[in-house]
């Protein structure tokens, strides 16, 4: 068995605990730490492919902000995973149709090979030699020429979730002050200043 052989399965079989401890883990904080193991271990199966860029870019984004970031969130809150275990046997209907679908896309994919490699692989993408064309410039040139439009369809759908987010979680508190940017446009000097003359040998009152 060869060094890239080995790390191969290494990779593999530690990405795969880690994704099977993240669903599994009771503790949140436990299971972000296991969403984290297996993010280094699918950066290092990126390496060994030649996708050297993908690795840094998996590392960089996802490790050092979303997976971090969501670790903080969730030992900064106080939420009661108790209530939302409670909750969640309403939603099984729900759950099982997504988990058939996710099943008939698996065996769909892991049944192509009987079809031929002609059938399977003919509507992907010609790849450039990898001595001609370096990793993060074939990269650019399927995702801004080929796929362009899939790309900025996907950017929307990112802004569309976002701006779902901060609608649903914006909640309206009585007794906290909110910042109008359309009154402090209007502001000027003798509305925003108040001189007020001090006495001599008198106090601020």
């Amino acid at each position: 068995m060869t060094v890239a052989a080995l790390c191969f399965y290494l990779f593999a079989s530690v990405a795969v605990v880690s994704g099977v401890m993240v669903v599994t883990a009771r503790n949140p904080v436990h299971a972000v730490l296991f969403l984290i193991l297996a993010f280094f271990n699918s950066a290092g199966l990126f390496v060994l492919i030649g996708a050297e860029y993908l690795a840094m870019a998996l590392v960089v984004v996802y490790v050092g902000a979303v997976a971090v970031l969501f670790l903080f969130v969730v030992m900064m809150l106080d939420v009661n995973f108790q209530e939302l275990r409670a909750g969640a046997a309403r939603y099984i209907s729900i759950g099982a149709v997504v988990g058939l679908a996710l099943l008939a896309e698996l065996s769909l994919v892991l049944g192509g090979a009987a079809f031929g490699d002609a059938k399977v692989m003919g509507g992907a993408l010609p790849t450039p030699p990898a001595d001609q064309v370096e990793n993060v410039r074939a990269l650019g040139q399927i995702l801004y020429t080929d796929l362009f439009v899939l790309f900025q369809i996907s950017g929307l759908i990112l802004l569309v979730a976002m701006i779902g987010a901060i609608v649903l979680t914006l909640r309206s508190r009585p007794g906290v002050r909110r910042q109008r940017i359309s009154d402090q446009l209007e502001r000027t000097p003798e509305k925003a200043v108040e001189v007020v003359k001090v006495p001599i040998g008198g106090g601020a009152q």
